[in-house]
């Protein structure tokens, strides 16, 4: 049984969570607040957590800042916030998914299952996906450039894997979408530059010019072929 944290300040929405994802047969642990929501992310060690941007007393961006220091650990982020600058920060920060409030719960136990396959390895095909010197092991979601471990993500791990996998194709953002998310929920493509954009930084020894992960102007992104 897989453990969902849910890190929200609003009782009504916490209770719901919680029905539902118990109802689907999570088990659910929840925090009313940022501290308590990081402290219970380190303590408990959960599969995966929900969590809300406008929390009390430590906002949520600073807490997913504070997980991805310490571990990768799935991030569904609630935001009641319409600004599309907040759920590019949150995704960049290494947020795997986002839910804006106010929300249908059986979309949240879809989105977190969707997370859940990824982690839990439904990535299909070969269990070594080897392009020049990056080197994708699929089944333990490690990733190394020239023998040096690279950390990613499990949405940013799928993404890579996915372009990987077919050298010089290019994949538009909505085929991308559909790779990363594997359920039907609105087209933000812009999410995908953002997941772009952190696999760069972690893998490209000079981001702004990148060897590996090519951007198709007007088109979308291919995984270079090797020379």
């Amino acid at each position: 049984m897989s453990t969902i944290l849910v890190v929200d300040d609003e009782p009504r929405i916490v209770q719901l969570a919680r029905d539902y994802l118990e109802h689907a047969g999570f088990d659910v642990i929840t925090a009313p607040d940022g501290p308590s929501g990081l402290a219970a992310a380190r303590t408990r060690n959960p599969d995966l957590i929900v969590l809300d941007l406008g929390l009390p007393r430590m906002d949520g961006l600073d807490v997913a800042r504070a997980v991805r220091h310490d571990f990768a650990v799935p991030i569904i982020m609630l935001t009641a916030r319409a600004d599309e600058t907040d759920k590019l920060v949150g995704l960049e920060l290494g947020a795997d998914d986002y839910i804006t409030k106010p929300f249908s719960p059986k979309e949240l136990v879809a989105r977190v299952r969707a997370v859940l396959r990824r982690v839990g390895g439904d990535l299909a095909h070969a269990d070594l996906i080897r392009v020049g010197d990056v080197e994708l092991d699929v089944p333990r979601m490690r990733v190394t450039v020239g023998g040096h471990r690279v950390d990613l993500t499990p949405t940013e791990f799928q993404l890579l894997a996915t372009l990987a996998r077919q050298p010089g194709r290019i994949m538009t953002r909505a085929q991308l979408l559909d790779a990363v998310h594997g359920v039907a929920f609105e087209s933000y493509e812009r999410a995908i530059d953002a997941h772009v954009k952190n696999i760069r930084r972690k893998l490209e020894p000079d981001p702004r010019a990148p060897r590996y992960v090519e951007t198709v102007f007007g088109v979308g992104y291919r995984f270079a072929e090797p020379e």
